[in-house]
């Protein structure tokens, strides 16, 4: 397998996040998103949406937005399991995952504070409030869901890391980079820690990776 990645991004940190739990170790490629190597022709070929990350299967196949690799690979490698064995127990962690993948990451990823900055011409500090209110929007509704929930463990759902953790970590990292304050969300902050004291999640922070700057 061969892995395109770039250390910033938090679609990329889940992916890293879940081959590390798979126990799995693919060839690197890394694309730098601030230097526009995104949208180079050879990348595009492989990923017209010129996004990251990218997994080249062992059979050639390219498998691309993060949480579908994700799912390939908890298909393709089952042990240790990334979604419970029940159907509601699956419904809830993709839940608290698109949550975060689909409600928050969105509004504040590369691309969309590109065109604040650079089409719409808002200050930085506008872009970065911007960037603070649908992270604290997002990160409130989702203290609130897991603390009053019995299904929530140690992790996002019991006592194991399970897709929606692989997604919350990431989550976590980008709203510290914008000085977002996380004392409001106890619960998140739990759950945040005791994924950091796996090997799998620390190895796969963005402070870890080759590229890292």
């Amino acid at each position: 397998m061969k892995l395109y990645d770039y250390f910033r991004s938090s679609a990329a940190y889940r992916v890293r996040i879940a081959l590390g739990l798979k126990g799995l170790a693919p060839e690197r490629a890394f694309v730098h998103l601030r230097r526009g190597a995104q949208r180079e022709d050879d990348y595009l070929a492989l990923n017209p949406q010129g996004l990251v990350p990218s997994l080249v299967t062992d059979d050639g196949a390219v498998l691309t937005q993060s949480l579908a690799i994700i799912e390939w690979l908890d298909e393709t490698h089952p042990r240790p399991p990334l979604l419970p064995s029940d159907a509601a127990g699956r419904a809830r962690v993709r839940a608290l995952a698109l949550a975060v993948a689909c409600d928050i990451h969105p509004l504040n990823n590369l691309r969309v504070l590109n065109y604040l900055t650079g089409t719409l011409g808002v200050t930085e500090a506008q872009k970065n409030g911007w960037y603070r209110y649908w992270c604290d929007t997002g990160l409130e509704a989702l203290e609130t869901q897991l603390a009053r929930d019995a299904a929530t463990g140690a992790f996002c759902h019991g006592a194991l890391p399970t897709l929606a953790d692989i997604c919350l970590v990431p989550q976590l990292a980008n709203a510290r980079r914008v000085d977002l304050d996380l004392a409001p969300y106890p619960k998140l902050l739990a759950i945040e820690a005791a994924c950091l004291a796996l090997p799998a999640f620390a190895a796969a922070a963005p402070a870890r990776q080759p590229d890292a700057e």
